[in-house]
């Protein structure tokens, strides 16, 4: 199906209170993460989108109740001169996740086809080679049995303009406004171009697209946490092991805690 990025404006406040629903994705990422952890599963979570769109506040938001040991942010900006001279996928292989871990990438490889295009930081023959590139990288990770999210955050101009002024006319905002972000405004056009051409070329069976209508925050905050939530329930084995025994002698020992012949746990 095809991905147009004007169904996705409509901008609808959230209709349910945003702290119950926050807080109820919270501990339900929890104890999804639990599961990924006891299961040795890995995922990788990537946000794309435009300046100003809410990556940030969403990758806040759904962090705020996981066990930091077992995730990691990488929020990604251009290439350091040594990652120039290699392949533009050679940065992000380091950062993959391993058994039992996240990586949560803002902004991701999807830079090879969207601002290195756009800026005429990767030739013609670069960028278009990109897609098989991104989308055989994909394939690999999928067959290591990673889950792949991918969303997308899409704001109006009229909406990411309030934004910018938001951010201009508060002190403590203001360090997140540069220059790059008016580079970028000034070619919406050439950047919605490449947006449909990414959409297009790798919105893959195992690794699709999910784009986020951003223009009311705790609506996109909500419909993202919970489209990470499905996903990862979706693919995740639903059960924990059992307990392991040595770790039930060890509390029977120190607790005199136990089972009874119906399996429910017995105090000291």
């Amino acid at each position: 199906m095809t991905i147009d990025l004007s169904d996705y404006e409509r901008g609808e406040p959230l209709a349910g209170d945003y702290s119950y629903e926050l807080k109820d994705l919270q501990d339900r990422l929890a104890r999804l993460q639990a599961r990924m952890i006891v299961h040795g599963k890995r995922a990788i979570l990537l946000l794309e989108g435009w300046d100003a769109a809410g990556k940030g506040g969403i990758v806040k938001r759904l962090t705020a109740g996981l066990d930091p040991r077992y995730f990691e942010v990488f929020p990604i900006a251009a290439p350091t001169p040594p990652e120039k001279e290699r392949h533009f996928l050679w940065r992000f292989w380091r950062d993959l996740p391993g058994e039992g871990d996240w990586s949560i990438f803002d902004r991701s490889w999807y830079g090879r086809v969207l601002v290195e295009r756009v800026e005429g930081f990767a030739s013609e023959a670069e960028w278009t080679r990109g897609f098989d590139e991104i989308n055989e990288f994909e394939a690999s990770q999928a067959d290591l049995g990673t889950i792949l999210i991918k969303l997308f955050v899409h704001v109006t101009q009229e909406e990411q303009d309030r934004r910018f002024i938001d951010r201009l006319e508060k002190p403590h905002k203001r360090w997140k406004i540069t220059t790059d972000d008016f580079r970028n405004r000034k070619k919406r056009g050439d950047y919605l171009a490449a947006m449909h051409d990414m959409f297009a070329r790798t919105d893959t069976r195992w690794a699709p697209w999910t784009v986020v209508d951003g223009n009311d925050k705790k609506a996109a905050r909500i419909a993202a946490l919970t489209t990470v939530a499905d996903r990862l329930d979706a693919a995740l084995p639903a059960d924990f092991p059992e307990l392991d025994k040595q770790v039930a002698k060890a509390a029977k020992k120190a607790l005199g805690w136990g089972k009874n012949e119906k399996g429910r746990a017995e105090p000291k």
